[in-house]
């Protein structure tokens, strides 16, 4: 439940953490994204409503946070995870599926498994795509890094997704945050993100059962 508040109060949380901490928010702001994209086991962190409530914080002048900086970062930050989760895939593979916690899986099969269709379906693009997707992107390097894709075709698709995402949503957040319906209804602003993020799960679930029934 507190994750669950977390994320759809994440606009206040990050506030508290501005007044805290000052300009350390660069740095904490980096380490989550990181850590969400590049490692495995981390799906759960978020990364959507973060770029779009750290761009409408940079928005307001008293915060005093520079909406350059702050993409500059979280770019380098959501590259160089992808390459590490790339690189956890490749090196150790399966063995980390195999990671529990108080007794259970850690990195569910199925989520593994739904990547997988997304690769059948998608191909490499999957990297771009799945920036979009939560879970899949977190899982989308580390199966790619098993199947042992070609580095320079992965990194190539690593770095367009992620300017689509991290430069889309930090400014998406930082002129829609101006708003001032925006920033009073934000819990909202995040469902909707997270709706629209898991549309294309939802819609290859719903079409695979329709035509298994046929």
């Amino acid at each position: 439940m507190e994750l669950i508040d977390f994320i759809l109060h994440i606009d206040a949380h990050l506030a508290e953490f501005i007044r805290d901490y000052g300009y350390w928010i660069y740095a904490i702001l980096f380490l989550i994204i990181f850590v969400e994209t590049g490692v495995v086991v981390m799906p759960f962190l978020p990364g959507d409503s973060l770029l779009f409530a750290a761009g409408m914080l940079a928005a307001i002048p008293e915060n005093d946070l520079n909406v350059w900086i702050i993409i500059g970062l979280l770019l380098i930050a959501a590259i160089s995870g992808d390459s590490l989760n790339y690189s956890i895939g490749k090196r150790f593979g399966m063995q980390v599926t195999k990671i529990k916690i108080f007794g259970k899986q850690f990195v569910q099969q199925e989520h593994i498994d739904k990547t997988h269709e997304f690769y059948e379906k998608y191909g490499s693009k999957t990297i771009v795509i799945a920036r979009f997707v939560p879970i899949v992107r977190t899982l989308a390097p580390f199966v790619a890094g098993i199947g042992r894709m070609n580095y320079g075709t992965f990194i190539t698709y690593n770095v367009v997704g992620a300017i689509f995402w991290v430069v889309g949503l930090t400014l998406a957040g930082y002129f829609l945050g101006q708003i001032e319906w925006v920033a009073q209804n934000f819990s909202k602003i995040v469902i909707g993100i997270i709706v629209v993020s898991v549309l294309p799960i939802v819609f290859e679930f719903a079409k695979e059962k329709f035509f298994k029934k046929k």
